[in-house]
């Protein structure tokens, strides 16, 4: 993860990478980040200078070309949907 060139180092760099995770893995809101990945507005703003610095598309990338040197990946893996289906709100 990219840190700043000057100065001490983040004490909590991997907590708070652990707190993106997890805001994304139960899609929870940002406030709702448990205080032991530190506090919220502290992973928001990690991820957010992550997410600007392209640090997110180079993990995707990484995952990918290692998939790939293991001959395991091909568009037949991947799904994309983006349709809506509405339903009443008494459908089953």
């Amino acid at each position: 993860m990219p840190v700043a060139a000057t100065g001490p180092l983040p004490r909590r760099v991997r907590d708070q990478f652990n707190g993106v995770l997890w805001r994304f893995r139960t899609g929870s809101g940002w406030r709702d980040v448990p205080e032991r990945y530190g506090p919220w507005s502290t992973v928001y703003s990690r991820f957010s200078g992550w997410a600007r610095a392209g640090v997110f598309q180079g993990l995707m990338a990484a995952l990918i070309a290692e998939a790939a040197a293991r001959g395991q990946v091909g568009l037949h893996l991947v799904s994309v949907d983006s349709t809506i289906v509405p339903a009443h709100h008494e459908s089953d």
